[in-house]
This record gives C-alpha cells, sequence and structure tokens, in this order.
C-alpha cells in the first residue's frame, strides 16, 4: 500500500465533472447523420447486391416482350382496302350517270319525236288536200309554192310519205278496203291508193289506204 492509498483510506474520493460550455449547431446534427445513413446506406447497398437485384427485375420489362403497335404490313393492306372500296364506289356512280344520262336522252328523243308526230299528224289532212289537187292538175300558181314548201318542210322534220300502185301489200302499213283478182299479179299486190300513208322515223303514223288484187 502506497502512502496515496493511506491518505485516502477512510475518506470520500470526489468525483470530477468535466463541463464543454461549447455551443453545439443543432441544425448540422441531422445532416450529418442525413449524410451519414446515406453512406451507411450506400455502403450496405454495396455490399449486399443481392437484394437490389429484384428490383431492378421488376421495374424492367423483359426484352422480348411484344410491342403492341400496327405493323406497316397491316397498315398498307388496310389502305389498299379502303382505295378498293372507293374505286368500286366511284366506278359504281360513273356508271348509274352514265345510264342516267343515256335514259334522259331516250325519254326526251322520245318525247320530241312524240311532240313532233302529233304535230305533223295534225298536218296530214291538208297533205291529202295537196295530193287530190295535184292528181286534178288544179295545183297551180301561187298555191303551188305554198304546196311545195309545206311539203319541203315536213321531209325535214322526218316526215316519209308511202304508198304506189305496184307495191307489194304488207298489213303492217297498208289497210285494205278492197279485194280482187288478177292475173297479172303473183303475190297481194296494191293496185290502187285511195290515201297515202305516212311515217315518222321507224313510227307508222297512218297506214296508207289501198286496194289489194291476190294472184287467181
Amino acid at each position: 500500500m502506497t502512502a496515496a492509498d493511506d491518505e485516502n483510506d477512510g475518506q470520500t474520493t470526489e468525483r470530477v465533472v468535466i463541463r464543454d460550455r461549447r455551443k453545439i449547431d443543432t441544425k448540422a446534427e441531422p445532416k450529418a447523420t442525413t449524410a451519414k445513413g446515406k453512406a451507411s446506406v450506400g455502403a450496405h447497398r454495396a455490399a449486399d447486391p443481392e437484394e437490389e437485384a429484384p428490383k431492378v427485375e421488376e421495374e424492367s420489362k423483359p426484352a422480348d416482350e411484344p410491342v403492341e403497335q400496327p405493323t406497316l404490313g397491316a397498315e398498307l393492306e388496310a389502305l389498299r382496302t379502303e382505295l378498293d372500296e372507293r374505286t368500286h364506289d366511284l366506278q359504281r356512280v360513273t356508271a348509274e350517270y352514265a345510264n342516267y344520262r343515256k335514259r334522259v336522252d331516250r325519254d326526251r328523243g322520245a318525247a320530241a319525236e312524240q311532240t313532233t308526230g302529233a304535230v305533223l299528224t295534225a298536218l296530214l289532212p291538208v297533205l291529202d288536200d295537196i295530193d287530190r289537187a295535184r292528181e286534178h292538175g288544179d295545183l297551180a300558181g301561187p298555191f303551188a309554192s305554198v304546196a311545195e314548201s309545206l311539203t319541203t318542210a315536213t321531209g325535214k322534220l322526218g316526215l316519209v310519205a308511202f304508198g304506189e300502185k305496184g307495191d307489194p301489200f304488207d298489213p303492217n302499213r297498208h289497210e285494205a278496203v278492197a279485194h280482187l283478182t288478177s292475173a297479172d299479179v303473183a303475190e297481194p299486190t296494191c293496185v290502187e291508193v285511195m290515201r297515202r300513208g305516212y311515217t315518222l322515223g321507224e313510227r307508222l303514223l297512218r297506214p296508207a289506204l289501198v286496194a289489194v288484187a291476190d294472184p287467181e
């Protein structure tokens, strides 16, 4: 036992207290702690790479996953189909319009021919009077010029007269008002014309009145 031990024997030892009066920055403490925490987390992740791998796999998509986008071939096929449909529609409309124009032109021509036929039919009695006057020799002077002008005008409109002696009898164009027999004919023949017939184009305006001679 030393002298110091003898002096302290039986007496209470005084505790030494050290006080640090320096000011502590409480705001900087969390940053340091945060930096340390980040450093420790980074170090932990670097030290244990197996825990980070599953997260990366969950966030990323597999490389072989199909991308849902229309291919160029499908778009081209759709455009071709639409072009064919529009072409067929245009062809159908064009054909319908052409048929419509033909029908309108045909109806217009038929209406014009019907109107002209009605006017010429009203003039046929006048033409009959001119024919009778010509047969009797009364067609002379100024009246002859008027008759010639009327005949020329009706001819320009398409009026054609038929019915002459010696024509073969046609029941579609002639109306027989008398029948007789003759050794001079080999088939039914018009031997006398009482009234001439008229046609307008292919339309029969009036049949001719004739006397028919049949062969013996």
